[in-house]
């Protein structure tokens, strides 16, 4: 088969690696062109663009691909299949079409539970014992065509979204190398996504990241573990806006957004519902602390009182 490739960040730069050490050959990969980043807001190649040039396969990175100039390179390449996996661009019939076998998406849940942007983030916020990969047919609506693998994984208490990605980028090169080779002998049976438990994963707005603390202490847990490592939470004390890592509900109790306790073990905040120990902060201007570390260089007293930060 002569494959190409369309993917972005690290998630689909696991799959494209993965596609490559089984042996199959990419001709063509897009992703989207260079961004400005870091400090110098520098124009930064994607993390799966240095991987094809790393791997002497041209490279094209469209704006668009809505016109037939911006699909020239894919046309020109005529591959048999395109592989497609957090790509960030739609892709109009013309381009699904353009493919002899199609076109095949690396989705990080199980559909049809979290199409859209932000399935790893959204799944652990709303407390999900499990999520996992599916291997999809691709069609012209949002993650909705036929289903060829799937497989499960659990989201373990402790997953952040920046754990869990890890897991669900390397199980998708898994099962789109499994996918790659069972089409080498035919086709694949597909299964239409059911109608029920469809969800929508919106793409993470950072004004979510203020925490409000009249929600129960498990909601605000879930969320910083969803929201690590972006954007993270943020709440104002004393007039000064923190960025908030990592927490734990906790037995306690007093009017939300109090601190109840500030100590190497966390500062612990009264909530809607129980109370949330955070053990990972950070001041404006410095780095993500432990709260023993924290606490040395910004004083929090019992009583003192956490309110939602204004972004």
């Amino acid at each position: 088969m002569k494959i190409a490739f369309a993917g972005t960040p690290e998630f689909a730069a696991t799959a494209l690696q993965a596609i490559l050490d089984a042996g199959f050959e990419v001709a063509l990969v897009l992703t989207q062109p260079d961004r400005p980043a870091g400090r110098g807001m520098q124009l930064q190649p994607s993390a799966v663009k240095q991987l094809a040039l790393a791997h002497n396969i041209p490279v094209d990175q469209p704006e668009k691909l809505r016109t037939p100039e911006q699909q020239a390179r894919l046309a020109a390449c005529a591959p048999d299949l395109l592989v497609v996996a957090a790509y960030g661009l739609i892709l109009p019939q013309a381009v699904l079409d353009l493919p002899r076998l199609g076109c095949l998406n690396i989705h990080g849940s199980l559909l049809p539970r979290w199409r859209g942007a932000a399935p790893i983030h959204r799944a652990i916020e709303a407390g999900d014992a499990e999520t996992g990969i599916t291997i999809m047919q691709m069609e012209a609506g949002l993650d909705t065509g036929p289903m060829l693998l799937k497989q499960a994984l659990p989201i373990l208490p402790d997953d952040t979204t920046a754990s869990l990605h890890d897991k669900l980028a390397a199980l998708g090169g898994e099962m789109i190398v499994t996918a790659l080779r069972a089409l080498e002998k035919g086709p694949l049976p597909a299964t239409i996504q059911p109608e029920a438990g469809v969800t929508y994963a919106h793409k993470i707005d950072k004004a979510e990241s203020a925490l409000d603390f009249r929600l129960p202490a498990t909601v605000l847990a879930r969320k910083l573990r969803a929201f690590n490592p972006f954007p993270g939470g943020a709440a104002t004390v004393n007039g000064t806006t923190l960025k908030l890592w990592a927490g734990e509900a906790v037995a306690g109790q007093g009017l939300p957004g109090t601190v109840l306790t500030a100590d190497a073990t966390g500062v612990v905040i009264a909530c809607g519902e129980g109370a949330l120990r955070l053990t990972v902060l950070q001041k404006p201007g410095s780095k993500r602390l432990p709260a023993s570390e924290f606490l040395r260089g910004f004083e929090l007293a019992e009583g003192a009182a956490f309110v939602t930060a204004i972004l």
